[in-house]
């Protein structure tokens, strides 16, 4: 009997040399969920998924898939990867580069060409098949991308800033994509910033700090134990080092005060600016 769990993360530490970059991190990732990966940049997010999917060997712990380490002949069809840095061959052809994907991944030549098609309409870009993939603009590039990731219709979709550098209306359209994944039951391993996007999908998060699960529960778990704020007034309290109380922010005002305190002085005024500039063009004139 299948567990519940689709991916099991227990006591998994992480070290490049003397730097220890996760420190004994367990969680569980459940089957049809979608749950939230998230955290600031160098939490070790990025870190956390290479050795979910063999990139890096952990410098201990264990991190499963279906129960077993993950290994590409055995269930690498069934996992759907969309890293952060995008890579795509740039010099071939867009419905290529689908199909050939497609192929790798165990469809059938007319199966691979046939979800091509339907998914570039369906992205609006329809009529791109032919061009190269050096001939799109980035966010062009990424929804092809995207759609080799989910073109099998993956049991689990790892999804690592997968709305990067899209603007509001190909994020929403990303995010019907995910959620029409989500009703056929496909599991999603979400890392974004995007607050927004956490509160629409994810049943599940935890937030990584310096690689520590500083919070893991329920969407609705977490945001009670902040008095019911939003994610994005969450994070920001967890990683921008406010500490709810004793909030001290940042003012232009107060800036230009502790300046005038150290030296006397607000800062250059016009007048003497101008005295200054003088100065210099006469002596200019002088010396040429």
């Amino acid at each position: 009997m299948a567990s519940d769990n689709i991916i099991e993360v227990k006591n998994f530490a992480m070290s490049f040399g003397s730097k220890q970059v996760i420190r004994d991190l367990s969680f569980d990732v459940r089957r049809g969920e979608t749950f939230g990966f998230l955290g600031s940049n160098g939490s070790g997010k990025t870190t956390t998924l290479r050795a979910l999917l063999g990139i890096y060997e952990p410098t201990s712990g264990s991190l499963l898939i279906n129960g077993e380490k993950f290994d590409v002949a055995k269930i690498g069809g069934k996992v759907g990867y969309l890293p952060e840095e995008r890579g795509l061959y740039k010099k071939e052809r867009v419905l290529d580069v689908m199909m050939y994907f497609g192929q790798l991944k165990g469809m059938p030549r007319n199966d691979a060409r046939e979800f091509s098609l339907e998914y570039l309409n369906k992205v609006g870009l329809g009529g791109y098949e032919t061009s190269r993939i050096d001939k799109l603009s980035g966010g062009m590039q990424q929804k092809v991308q995207l759609g080799i990731t989910i073109m099998n219709e993956p049991e689990l979709l790892i999804l690592d800033e997968p709305t990067k550098g899209f603007d509001p209306v190909n994020q929403r359209l990303l995010m019907d994509i995910i959620l029409d994944l989500q009703k056929r039951g496909t599991t999603v391993m979400m890392v974004t910033h995007q607050m927004d996007e956490v509160e629409r999908l994810c049943d599940r998060i935890l937030l990584l700090k310096d690689g520590v699960a500083k919070e893991y529960g329920s969407l609705s778990a977490v945001r009670k134990k902040y008095g019911g704020k939003h994610m994005e007034d969450i994070f920001v309290q967890i990683y921008g080092g406010v500490d709810g109380e004793n909030d001290e922010h940042f003012s232009l005002g107060n800036f230009a005060s502790s300046r005038k305190d150290a030296s006397g002085s607000s800062g250059v005024d016009a007048k003497s600016l101008t005295k200054s500039n003088s100065k210099k063009e006469s002596n200019n004139e002088r010396n040429s």
